[in-house]
């Protein structure tokens, strides 16, 4: 059954749930959209957890009960057993619902990929990691909205940057910055490279950087005189207004010295608006690292910089073998990963997040 400390933390969600319910009640509210979505997504999840938890307690209740009744009729020992197995698996589901929910879990997400070591071979591996997450997109009944990309000669991609969301009524534990928040890393690629003619085997790597977007409940307020904005012309294969036109631009944020380029679009207003995207989604990430330690040890465990040595995940081509090194994951179905299977590894790694902040809540006491 529950320690204290979980079911201290069930009645804390509990009275929570009451306060978010009495919220969403003021009429006022509606002229809020970013807030009212906001609290409408933590209602669903404390509504899940508060349901198990009343379930959870009713089974306790009536095994009780049915166990002392069994002392004077032995006809109620087989119902004892069944009710105390059913809140056993109850007690399970509520472990997991109770712990505290990373905020941006129901966020969109955006996705950075950038090609690293191993010149061509890493830019189409970058390539190969972009398909993937659009497949799995597609399979979880995403949005995903390519924001910016740079393409090579080959096919591949130096870097891209992609948006990526839910629809309207996605279970939270199912939303894009639950499951890819787990995405951030180096990648490391082993197989014969098509440029290779002597079959030698080769490995890569390209770096995948995950970030909450920013939205206007966040207030990222960016001041016009700390932005420094350079116009040129885009590069790249193909194109009407690839070489002819200034269209693509650069923003410098100088307080912080962070550079955003964007060239996908044909207009030098759209890549503007979609810079100006991707850097407030970074000052947001940069401003939560600095004001929480945890948060920033988090950031750091991503892409410091694209590097083997700090890989995440292995995908050797040989072996049709996708590896993650995080948790000890390994399979031989790398053909189906790539083709946007990747549920089992998201998968072993929740398990093994959820499995880590349950030991830290009991052991802080559920005072979390």
């Amino acid at each position: 059954m529950l320690p204290p400390p979980l079911l201290r933390r069930a009645e804390q969600l509990t009275c929570e749930l009451a306060e978010i319910e009495q919220a969403l009640a003021d009429p006022d509210l509606h002229t809020q959209p970013d807030r009212m979505r906001e609290l409408g997504q933590r209602h669903a999840v404390l509504q899940a957890a508060a349901t198990t938890y009343r379930s959870y307690r009713q089974a306790t209740e009536d095994a009780e009960v049915a166990r002392d009744l069994s002392e004077a009729d032995p006809g109620f020992a087989a119902e004892a057993e069944v009710l105390e197995a059913e809140a056993q698996r109850l007690a399970g589901r509520l472990r997991s619902a109770l712990l505290p929910r990373d905020p941006d879990d129901a966020r969109p997400v955006l996705l950075e990929i950038k090609a690293g070591e191993g010149g061509d071979e890493s830019a189409l591996f970058a390539a190969d990691l972009l398909r993937m997450y659009q497949r799995y997109a597609d399979r979880q009944g995403w949005r995903l909205e390519v924001i910016d990309q740079d393409v090579t000669a080959l096919g591949g991609i130096t870097t891209a940057t992609v948006a990526v969301r839910a629809r309207v009524g996605t279970d939270p534990d199912r939303s894009p910055g639950a499951r890819l928040k787990y995405e951030g890393g180096v990648h490391r690629v082993q197989r014969v490279p098509v440029t290779e003619s002597s079959g030698r085997i080769h490995t890569s790597a390209a770096g995948v950087l995950v970030l909450p977007e920013a939205t206007e409940v966040d207030n990222v307020a960016i001041d016009p005189t700390d932005v420094r904005i350079d116009v040129y012309r885009s590069s790249g294969p193909g194109g009407q207004s690839v070489n002819t036109t200034d269209s693509a631009v650069r923003i410098t944020h100088l307080p912080t010295g962070t550079v955003v380029s964007c060239q996908n679009e044909k207009s030098q207003l759209q890549n503007r608006e979609q810079a100006m995207r991707i850097l407030r989604a970074r000052l947001l990430a940069r401003a939560r690292e600095e004001a929480a330690a945890q948060a920033s040890a988090e950031r750091r465990s991503q892409v410091r910089s694209v590097d083997r040595s700090e890989r995440v995940r292995t995908y050797n081509f040989p072996e049709n073998r996708i590896s993650d090194h995080r948790v000890g994951y390994k399979a031989y179905n790398l053909d189906h990963v790539l083709a946007g299977d990747l549920d089992a590894v998201v998968d072993a790694l929740v398990a093994d997040d959820v499995e880590r902040s349950l030991a830290a809540l009991e052991a802080a006491g559920g005072r979390r």
